[in-house]
């Protein structure tokens, strides 16, 4: 499947250095470096949109992606651009440049303010929470002694049930604050081997 907005943003954005793209929320997410900043479903382009330029975004008629996550709306923080924008690359470009650096003080913000439960780490939820508890890690400072691969050995040792790699890079972007997708391959065959030993 032709995917023309996603190859035509990689490529004007290209300027803001390494830019990757991902699966994610049924789209492909847009990263520079290791930070979302864009978004494309159905070949439509959406920009991340923070306290500077949510209002701004609003006024101009632009709406948030939304998806559904068990059967539940879920409103991103991703607004469609209209299709006028790409006859403007100049516009387009500055627009982006916005969302690049919204979505990076939004990561320095969350990573500054250090969560006091495991649930509230990247890519946890409160059955994972409880899972690690069980293993006898019941901090966001006890995950990063333990590291990913330490936990997930504890996790192993304290449950019965067959666990997907998918939670061990869940760790590691819970330990560094990222998605687990953007684990780069590298530190997953690091991982990996961890476990072996």
């Amino acid at each position: 499947m032709d995917k023309p907005a996603l190859k035509d943003a990689m490529r004007l954005f290209a300027e803001f250095g390494n830019i990757k793209s991902r699966s994610m929320f049924g789209g492909f997410g847009l990263f520079c470096e290791d930070t979302m900043f864009a978004l494309v479903v159905n070949n439509t382009l959406h920009l991340r949109a923070g306290i500077e330029n949510e209002a701004l975004l609003k006024q101009q008629g632009l709406t948030p992606y939304v998806y559904k996550k068990r059967g539940f709306p879920v409103v991103t923080k991703y607004f469609a651009i209209p299709s006028a924008w790409w006859d403007d690359p100049e516009r387009l470009l500055a627009e982006a440049k916005n969302a690049l650096d919204v979505a990076i003080q939004d990561r320095s913000m969350k990573s500054a303010a250090t969560p006091s439960r495991l649930k509230d780490l990247p890519n946890l939820r409160l059955a994972t929470e409880r899972m690690l508890k069980k293993a006898g890690i019941d901090s966001p400072e006890t995950l990063q002694k333990h590291g990913a691969g330490g936990a997930y050995k504890a996790l192993r040792s304290a449950h019965e049930t067959q666990l997907s790699l998918e939670l061990l890079w869940s760790l590691e972007g819970a330990i560094t604050g990222k998605h687990w997708s953007v684990v780069p391959p590298q530190r997953r065959q690091e991982l990996l081997q961890h476990l072996e030993k």
